[in-house]
């Protein structure tokens, strides 16, 4: 019996290969699986007609099963063969890598791309410091600009507001002129008494002014006397 395992293993293994590799399309789907006519599930009793048989094992030709193991013996050292080469292939390949020729010249490129990074960012950091000094530069150059004009604007200020004040001492100069004092008091009141003024008129809508009757002293207006016109 123990010579047939071998070649009940490699019928076994390719039945299982063709049954995985079979299209899904030709597999039923369980829920519309319809037993055919013969079937019966696992559970089911054998027949009575097989109770008392025995399974006899299938026939095998000695001269088969001897070219079977051989070939297969064949196909396990050739693929160990494979195995093995594809496997020292890419440890010597990871040596090589890592202490290797192919380490040390990986590590000349690492430091000539390293030397060119370096001169690179050197160029790039002077010209952004060029770029940089000439923005403050001009920062600075506008800043002054804007101080200046700041101080030339106070400065036009200031004048204004010296003139308007100027302005406004000659005014009250001038009307100090027209102050009563002790000194012209009663040249004022006589001045005052020789030109009276009515202010007891009306004006109507459109703003002209409306006369009226006025009593006034007998002293400084006889009867007959002018009435003053209203002030403008």
């Amino acid at each position: 019996v123990k010579w047939r395992r071998p070649c009940e293993r490699l019928i076994a293994a390719g039945f299982r290969m063709w049954a995985q590799c079979r299209p899904l399309v030709l597999r039923p789907r369980p829920g519309l699986w319809i037993p055919a006519r013969g079937r019966k599930s696992r559970t089911d009793p054998p027949a009575k007609s097989k109770a008392d048989r025995l399974r006899v094992p299938t026939p095998v030709d000695p001269a088969e099963l001897l070219v079977v193991k051989e070939r297969y013996q064949q196909q396990v050292a050739i693929i160990g063969a494979l195995r093995a080469e594809f496997k020292e292939e890419m440890l010597r390949k990871r040596y090589e890598e890592e202490v290797g020729s192919l380490a040390a010249e990986r590590a000349k490129v690492e430091a000539e791309e390293h030397q060119k990074l370096m001169a690179f960012n050197n160029l790039e950091n002077e010209r952004l410091r060029k770029i940089r000094e000439e923005r403050l530069r001009q920062e600075a150059v506008e800043e002054q600009e804007q101080k200046l004009k700041a101080a030339i604007h106070r400065e036009k200020k200031r004048e204004e507001f010296l003139k308007e004040k100027e302005l406004e001492v000659l005014q009250l100069q001038e009307a100090v002129k027209n102050f009563i004092t002790l000194e012209n008091l009663d040249e004022r009141i006589e001045e005052a008494l020789d030109n009276p003024k009515n202010y007891n008129f009306a004006i109507d809508k459109e703003g002209r002014f409306m006369r009226r009757t006025v009593k006034h002293s007998a002293v400084r207006n006889p009867p007959g006397t002018a009435m003053p016109s209203p002030p403008e």
